[in-house]
């Protein structure tokens, strides 16, 4: 039997399969996907060979992986952001980008792979986070005997792996490419050996020499690994070693800027971080070069939340720098420190607003039309997500609006397509929030025909379908979310609600079981298929999944109500009536709660307090069954008028129910 293992030391090179793909895992050799990028590039190329099919459906996933596979890949699913210019970019992928990317190359080694294979990776601890990220989803998701992995690392395994843990000896086998003609090998070693491995004899070596020879090599290395044309070079050894060379402000800055721009555009979010502060120290202060280091930098950490790294960046811009849309994009990016962070409780929406207010007053003046149009407009979008953090949704539609307005009048045509997108979808968001659906599926609608790749419209669009009772276009939206993206587990779960409130159980369970394979840790897909566990009878694995989500959420009153009733079902009453009751003192609105304490207060009993508890769920929210059951309990007391009443207003919510008819002797 194949297991997974994971060596707690140094790779013992002489005791391992000769046909194991070994990967130095260091993330200073080829940066995000060190390990990823080398697994699809021994794996693809014989797969487009006998299954092209399987590769295009991956197409996103292996493009933004294996950078160096670009040229053998087609892009099947590309969004507008790839064919507009760089000062039109303005969205940064969010953190949870690269799950879907891990989770899709996940699938598309399940379906390609072939036999048995290992795969060795070395010093996973000083991987990139979306490497080990991958590395987590491979080792979920991945039969052993498909593809067994022996990690490799300085550190304890961490929670996620699942295998044998072991020591090992030996020391990593040192990989030397050959330098040009006249150049020692030892010295080659070292030069390669400090950016992408550890082998201590090489270090020696390149410890010996002095500044100039050590430079001299670390551009010889460098002009040796661009030759070779591989673009993922340039996201690790190449940077490391134009740092190291003769020219660090001009080349260094430069090469660190390719990886930068490289890895914002893809949502490699850590990457950045460190990358974009190496570059910004390189960067002639108060340059060009430097600004943007910083800005991207900061966008990052924010979105990393970081915030006070991002703030401090932020600030350093302003002194460091006179130019006046430096100082606006400064200003609004500290502005959505505050009102976008994680934590509702830490933002500060008077500060961001004195945030704002100063980037759209620098913005009002810069001279060029287009620039300030464009500026401008973002500026007052910005204004409109602290309009409504602070509940006022009405003048945050008039701030957009008046955005979407600049861009009609001042901006080229067809430029800042990404923008227009965005404030579209802005619009149809607030309309919607003010009832105003047709007009705000308009707007989505046009969202998504400026850009019909990206994903998250067709899913607020999908939402906003379903709660129209459009359950068809909004499931056609849900699919084609599915379509358009890696692996997503938000459409997947919205695909199981909706499933879910026609009736269709089973389908909504599939749904939620993909979603938890996707992201274990998604809390409301443990929520929502205890539930359905608990109404098709499966108590055990309802009860595993309200264990597993309140691992993740202690005291979540959703979990508690579902733990309620399969206590409620197996007469464990006390256990229950603890549950509903915890619950009910964090979520007193929560009307689940409300509903299945008075079922409970009804078995045993206690037929008033199950009329008083079904009243209040009632009040929350009214639906045939809370009228029925209020129903049986008034009969209880006696009360027939009551619960007549309370049968023909279940009979009004639905007709055709056999039960209701039957009880009022239809």
């Amino acid at each position: 039997m194949r297991e997974h293992l994971w060596l707690t030391g140094s790779f013992p090179g002489d005791r391992t399969d000769p046909s194991a793909l070994v990967v130095h895992g260091h993330r200073r050799s080829r940066g995000p996907y060190t390990v990823g990028g080398a697994i699809l590039r021994e794996v693809v190329p014989e797969v487009l060979e006998r299954a092209p099919a399987q590769v295009a459906a991956h197409d996103i996933e292996i493009r933004s992986v294996a950078p160096d596979l670009r040229d053998r890949v087609a892009a099947r699913r590309q969004g507008v952001d790839a064919h507009i210019d760089d000062d039109e970019r303005i969205l940064v992928p969010a953190p949870r980008r690269t799950l879907r990317l891990a989770n899709g190359v996940a699938e598309f080694l399940s379906a390609c792979l072939r036999g048995s294979r290992t795969l060795v990776v070395t010093d996973v601890h000083e991987a990139d986070p979306t490497d080990l990220e991958l590395l987590a989803v491979l080792v979920r998701r991945l039969d052993p005997a498909l593809l067994t992995m022996v990690l490799c690392s300085g550190q304890a395994p961490p929670p996620w792996f699942r295998g044998r843990v072991a020591g090992s000896g030996g020391p990593v086998p040192a990989r030397v490419s050959a330098g040009p003609d006249g150049m020692p090998p030892d010295a080659v070693a070292a030069a390669h050996v400090a950016s992408e491995c550890t082998d201590e004899w090489s270090r020696a070596a390149y410890e010996a020499l002095d500044p100039a020879e050590r430079a001299l090599l670390h551009d010889l290395r460098a002009d040796e690994l661009e030759a070779a044309g591989e673009f993922s070079a340039r996201l690790g050894a190449v940077p490391f070693h134009r740092e190291h060379g003769s020219d660090p402000r001009g080349r260094g800055a430069g090469a660190l800027w390719t990886a930068v721009d490289h890895c914002v555009r893809e949502g490699f979010l850590d990457a950045v971080a460190e990358l974009g502060r190496r570059g910004s120290r390189l960067a002639e202060p108060g340059s060009d070069l430097w600004w943007r280091f910083i800005q991207r930098t900061a966008t990052a950490l924010g979105a990393l939340s970081r915030q006070e790294e991002a703030r401090d960046l932020y600030e350093r811009a302003r002194r460091g720098s006179q130019d006046p849309a430096v100082h606006a994009a400064s200003a609004y990016g500290t502005a959505m420190l505050d009102a976008r962070h994680p934590d509702p409780a830490q933002r500060d929406l008077g500060r961001a607003t004195g945030w704002i207010n100063q980037a759209v007053a620098i913005s009002t003046l810069l001279p060029d039309r287009g620039e300030r149009a464009f500026k401008l407009g973002f500026d007052r979008n910005g204004q409109a997500l602290v309009e409504t953090r602070l509940g006022r949704p009405r003048q945050a539609l008039a701030l957009v609006e008046s955005a979407i307005e600049l861009a009609q009048e001042d901006l080229p045509p067809g430029r800042h397509p990404v923008h227009r997108m965005v404030l579209h979808a802005n619009r149809g968001r607030l309309l919607a929030e003010l009832g105003r659906a047709k007009e705000a599926l308009e707007e989505y609608s046009a969202a998504i025909a400026l850009d019909p790749f990206f994903a998250d419209h067709y899913l607020e669009r999908g939402n906003l379908l379903f709660r129209l009772g459009l359950t068809d276009e909004a499931l056609a939206d849900y699919e084609a979310a599915i379509r358009v993206s890696p692996p997503l587990p938000e459409a997947y779960y919205n695909r199981a609600e909706l499933r879910l409130a026609l009736g269709d159980l089973e389908g909504g369970r599939a749904d939620l079981d993909h979603v938890l394979e996707l992201d274990p840790d998604y809390l409301d897909a443990y929520i929502n298929r205890a539930g359905v566990r608990a109404v098709l009878g499966l108590e055990a694995e309802a009860r595993a999944d309200v264990a597993a989500g309140l691992a993740l959420m202690p005291g979540n009153p959703h979990l508690l109500t579902v733990k309620g009733q399969l206590d409620t079902a197996s007469g464990r009453f006390e256990e229950a009536a603890r549950a509903f009751d915890t619950a009910l003192e964090s979520a007193p609105a929560l009307g689940a709660a409300w509903a299945n304490r008075g079922i409970l207060r009804y078995e045993t009993g206690d037929a008033e307090g199950a009329v008083t508890d079904l009243s209040r769920a009632i009040e929350i929210e009214e639906s045939p069954e809370l009228y029925f059951n209020r129903a049986t309990a008034l009969q209880a007391l006696g009360r027939e008028q009551a619960a007549q009443e309370d049968l023909r207003h279940a009979l009004d919510l639905d007709p055709d129910d056999p039960a209701i008819r039957e009880a009022l002797g239809l």
